[in-house]
């Protein structure tokens, strides 16, 4: 019986190939997307899942509330760890790592073997303790996992940088120079695989902390946060009751007592402001929105998003099969009634027309899975993804072949319960009409179709908009035509002759050098500061702290608004800090030139004021800043003013051959960093504007359909208003006006749903673009025009048949 229904579904199939194309082009087109979309969703939820016993792993999260602003970060003192592990039995195993990028033997990411003089720039150096490998557990490929970092000067390796330093060989016990500090090799003690691109933690280079003092007392010191902090609780221990207890715990015996040691006194109300949370190990890719942890992350928002996106399409193409089928229903009409007039029961015919679905849902899942495979390239680029479709995963052909089966019915379950409930009697007379209840809910369905379209139109160019307006609002500072050079740490003392050097090169306008630049993502120090004698916790202003040279201003093209610059004429600058409007508002100070202000380590004289700058991402605010001088040489910025860069640059590496021979020049541009920012932005405004066109696709191939079908019923009606004198123009109007009213119903319903929902994704943008009417105005006319286009092809085509031929056919 199952294959005579397939046999007749094919059947039907064969005789209507435009409908079937439709169809199976839609649903093709549907399951594509949602099985990109699929792909993208299982990477992003499957982050840090495949670390043993990560159910039970926590990193420690701070937040504290600074009057209504709420900061969240992962920094914390050196000796958090070991206390929490002490004080707190739940907790099995507490460790840290030290992101290295300004700080001791790993500053500057230059690597080699000690036997050879040539250095390499290497990405993800990190200082960590042993029992952070305990609680991640790495695989070791080389050496003795639970002593690998328990000595000093001990340094574990992941395996593609073994195999780059120490091909062929096992590099346990071989020596690794870091940063040209051959008076101090690192000893390789353990190789591990590298870490899954699935994980928040890809470090390459794992340095110990045995030994480790960056100054005398550090790893005792509770007054300096910069060391992340994982924990593994365990089995069986309720981590929010435990948050609670670390919390006032640590705040009551640790932090407070620190702050009464220096003279903070109004530190009463910081229990009730700060709070120590357990964030688990999952859901740190996810769930981090506004965490100051420098990693770059996903977000549950944009999950969420792209699966209703995915769900939106599918839908739509399950609607144009339940829209064309249901339309035809004259065309089945007489076939139902034959079947019931000679003994076929009403179950065997909803059984027929599901076998229908069925065969249209195989075909569409088989071509569909082929052109996600094809766009999947196209896919990965866009998404910044290396996505592969699963063949050989046990789950992955069952799971196809179930949701083929599945979405078949239920695409199929309304139309063979209306096809099948004709009765025979008035078909077979000729009396049965075309139900205006079957037409309500086409209409219904076509409208919903084109809502989603439209929502998805507007959003995208909301999201362009946004990007724009980031891209291009004035910074306060000029990002053109900056060259940065990255790893000058390495030339300690000598970096102020290479700047000079720079200077006679020509095409260079200034140069400076610092370890900070206006770009979310470089090195960022945060101190706390008031107003010189008013020491107290209720009046400390968190604020970053960068150190620069003299030439910092002029060459990254600040303003100075207030007093002057720094200058290498006044040897007292080097108590002296320029900071910026922000600050200066926050701390109360209206003429602020000359004015004192303290930190915990001394007391500043204020020489200048800086208009405010964008020196972070647009989603935060401008945040306080202050400038101080100082010798912090990691990063050279260079100012040009040249059209020939080949040239520029090939002249900048001689110099810097001269002053590091034995370390490649690695280098960027200040816009492309700037850029960089709105990476996530850019990519989300590109993947939904890829869905929101096959959306609309999918939407018009079931107007193309319905619209096909409309004047086919039609065509008697068409060549008698045809002889009667009607014109082509007179024909498309009365073919499309109905098709177009459901359009702009449509365009009217999505209005108010994406200006909210629009409306709450810029929240995330401390600086946003304004949502003009114009762009529902644009959105609404792209929408009319898609479907004039659409249905005018097939109204066109039916006004221009002759009439006589119309009437014969009928």
């Amino acid at each position: 019986m199952l294959k005579s229904y397939f046999k007749i579904a094919w059947r039907n199939l064969s005789k209507q190939k435009m409908y079937a194309a439709i169809k199976i082009g839609g649903f093709a087109l549907g399951i594509a997307a949602c099985l990109l979309i699929f792909l993208y969703i299982i990477d992003e939820v499957s982050y840090d899942r495949q670390i043993p016993g990560g159910h039970q792993v926590y990193r420690i999260l701070g937040t504290y509330n600074d009057n209504g602003k709420l900061n969240k970060g992962t920094a914390w003192p050196a000796p958090l760890a070991n206390t929490i592990e002490k004080d707190y039995p739940e907790v099995e195993k507490a460790g840290r790592y030290l992101d290295s990028p300004g700080w001791g033997d790993g500053g500057n990411s230059q690597v080699r073997r000690s036997d050879q003089t040539e250095n390499n720039y290497e990405e993800g150096l990190v200082y960590a303790d042993q029992s952070l490998l305990d609680i991640l557990q790495p695989h070791f490929i080389y050496g003795n996992a639970s002593q690998a970092l328990t000595a000093p000067n001990t340094i574990v390796i992941t395996r593609s940088r073994a195999e780059k330093y120490f091909p062929a060989e096992n590099p346990v016990g071989k020596l690794l120079v870091l940063n040209n500090k051959i008076d101090k090799p690192y000893r390789v003690a353990g190789v591990i695989e590298d870490f899954s691109a699935n994980t928040h933690f890809r470090h390459n280079f794992l340095i110990t902390l045995a030994g480790v003092e960056f100054w005398p007392g550090e790893q005792t010191f509770w007054r300096a946060s910069n060391y992340a902090t994982y924990v593994k609780l365990r089995p069986g221990t309720d981590y929010r009751a435990l948050e609670k207890k670390i919390t006032t715990g640590i705040i009551e015996h640790y932090f407070i007592p620190a702050m009464k040691e220096v003279g903070d006194v109004n530190i009463a109300t910081l229990a009730q402001k700060a709070s120590l949370l357990l964030q688990p190990l999952r859901d740190i890719h996810l769930r981090s929105d506004g965490v100051d942890d420098g990693l770059h992350h996903g977000d549950i928002r944009l999950v969420w998003l792209f699966g209703a996106v995915a769900g939106f399409i599918l839908l739509i193409a399950c609607i144009n099969f339940i829209n064309l089928a249901t339309a035809r229903s004259a065309g089945r009409a007489k076939e139902v009634g034959l079947r019931k007039a000679i003994g076929a029961q009403r179950t065997g015919l909803v059984y027929q027309f599901l076998s229908e679905s069925l065969l249209y849902s195989l075909l569409s899942f088989l071509l569909g899975i082929a052109l996600a495979w094809v766009l999947l390239p196209f896919f990965n680029t866009m998404a910044d993804k290396s996505l592969t479709i699963p063949w050989q995963a046990w789950w992955f052909a069952p799971g196809m072949f179930v949701a083929a089966i599945l979405t078949g019915i239920v695409a199929g379950l309304y139309p063979a319960f209306y096809l099948s409930a004709f009765q025979p009697i008035s078909v077979l007379k000729g009396t049965m009409t075309a139900g205006s209840k079957s037409a309500a809910v086409r209409s219904g369905l076509v409208v919903f179709q084109f809502t989603a379209s439209v929502v998805l139109i507007i959003a995208t160019m909301i999201i362009y908009r946004q990007m724009g307006y980031m891209l291009h609002k004035k910074l306060g500072f000029d990002k053109e035509q900056v060259m940065v050079i990255q790893g000058a740490g390495t030339l300690k003392e000598r970096a102020p002759e290479f700047r000079k050097a720079l200077l006679q090169v020509p095409g260079v306008s200034n140069a400076t050098v610092s370890g900070y630049l206006p770009v979310e993502g470089t090195r960022r120090d945060q101190n706390g500061f008031w107003n010189e004698g008013k020491r107290e916790l209720e009046s400390g202003l968190g604020t970053q702290i960068w150190i620069v040279d003299q030439d910092y201003v002029k060459t990254l093209g600040m303003k100075i608004i207030a007093g002057r610059n720094f200058s290498a004429a006044m040897p007292t600058d080097s108590q002296a800090v320029v900071i910026n409007q922000e600050m200066a508002k926050k701390l109360s100070l209206k003429d602020p030139v000359g004015k004192r202000v303290s930190n915990s380590w001394t007391t500043y004289t204020i020489i200048g004021v800086m208009e405010d700058f964008h020196f972070e991402s647009m989603k935060q605010p401008i945040g306080p800043l202050c400038l101080r001088l100082g010798n912090s040489p990691d990063i050279v910025a260079v100012k040009t003013h040249t059209a020939d860069f080949p040239k520029l640059i090939a002249a900048i590496t001689g110099v810097w051959k001269d002053f590091a021979p034995h370390q490649p020049i690695r280098y960027t541009f200040l816009d492309e960093n700037f850029a960089r920012m709105y990476a996530d932005v850019q990519r989300t405004g590109s993947i939904i504007t890829t869905f929101s066109i096959l959306a609309v696709i999918v939407a018009c191939l079931g107007l193309l359909g319905l619209s096909a079908f409309t004047a086919e019923q039609r065509t008697k009606e068409i060549g008698i208003r045809k002889i009667l004198g009607a014109s082509v123009q007179n024909v498309v109007i009365l073919l499309s006006k109905d098709f177009l009213k459901l359009v702009l119903i449509a365009i009217i319903l999505a209005i108010p749903l994406v200006w909210y929902g629009m409306h709450r994704w810029l929240e995330n943008f401390a600086y946003q673009t304004d949502i003009n009417w114009s762009l529902f105005v644009i959105a609404g006319l792209i929408a009319l025009s898609i479907a004039l286009f659409t249905v005018s092809f097939q109204s066109i085509k039916a006004a221009l048949m002759n009439p006589v031929k119309a009437l014969k056919t009928e």
